[in-house]
């Protein structure tokens, strides 16, 4: 008996080590194993909640000082696009931003845009308009697309994934694979990943002509072999997941 009693929690730890994951040891940071080498641009994704009333205006507003910053050679940085959500959250506005310089870029268009008095009006303006707002720093996947501007019409979608913590290398490993099934129709436009904001969030950005190609390219992607085992992968990796049907505004580089 005291032989019995003695060897059971050896059985029951070697027991429990069967179904206890194991872990890499990692000696580098998310951001240099999965972001893009050859840049060093940082990405800034705002989501601002309008007031029903004030779309219109915010929308005009908008169109009428963010390009002024994106086309002055004096801020190190540029409008991805911009867009209304048309499905999702209503009455919201996305805005997507590329600083080429990472941080230091970030703190240059800050601190120059604090002098900026068009700007400040603008701030102060738009301030009325809005119930809330919300923004996220982020780096793109190696392996995806690079945004640029495109001509259309056509249709965004957001897709966005709240990860389990610990679990981004394995997303990078298996979507590294995945983004070849989702380039027939050029629908790919960028791969991102939170660094400051809320964290261990992914954000996948699809152009579609209509709700029907979309619909048309994603179910072409389960006819190809693989696609439905990185998917099976994948799903256990996810919190939440939301969608968004965006509808690029006039002056948005991504049309």
């Amino acid at each position: 008996r005291l032989t019995s009693s003695d060897n059971r929690p050896r059985e029951d730890s070697w027991l429990k080590s069967l179904f206890v994951r194991k872990v890499d040891p990692r000696k580098d940071a998310h951001s240099n194993l999965l972001a893009k080498k050859e840049t060093s641009s940082l990405y800034k994704l705002q989501f601002h909640n309008v007031k029903p009333e004030c779309l219109e205006e915010y929308n005009k507003i908008c169109q009428e000082v963010l390009p002024k910053i994106h086309e002055d050679k004096h801020y190190p940085c540029a409008l991805v696009g911009t867009w209304n959500t048309w499905y999702g959250e209503q009455d919201q506005a996305v805005h997507l931003w590329r600083y080429e310089g990472g941080y230091p870029a970030l703190m240059e268009v800050m601190n120059k845009l604090r002098r900026n008095q068009e700007f400040a009006d603008f701030r102060k303006a738009r301030s009325n308009m809005l119930l809330s707002r919300k923004n996220q720093l982020l780096l793109e996947f190696s392996f995806w697309n690079e945004p640029v501007p495109r001509s259309g019409p056509n249709i965004y979608e957001l897709r966005t994934y709240q990860l389990r913590p610990g679990t981004m290398i394995e997303w990078g490993n298996y979507w590294a694979r995945a983004i070849r099934f989702r380039q027939d129709n050029n629908e790919a436009v960028g791969g991102f990943f939170s660094q400051i904001g809320q964290l261990y969030m992914v954000h996948h950005l699809w152009a579609y002509k209509d709700l029907q190609s979309r619909e048309d390219t994603r179910n072409a992607a389960w006819h190809k072999h693989g696609w439905e085992e990185l998917v099976y992968y994948t799903v256990p990796l996810i919190q939440e997941m939301e969608s968004r049907i965006m509808i690029p505004l006039k002056t948005s580089p991504l049309q």
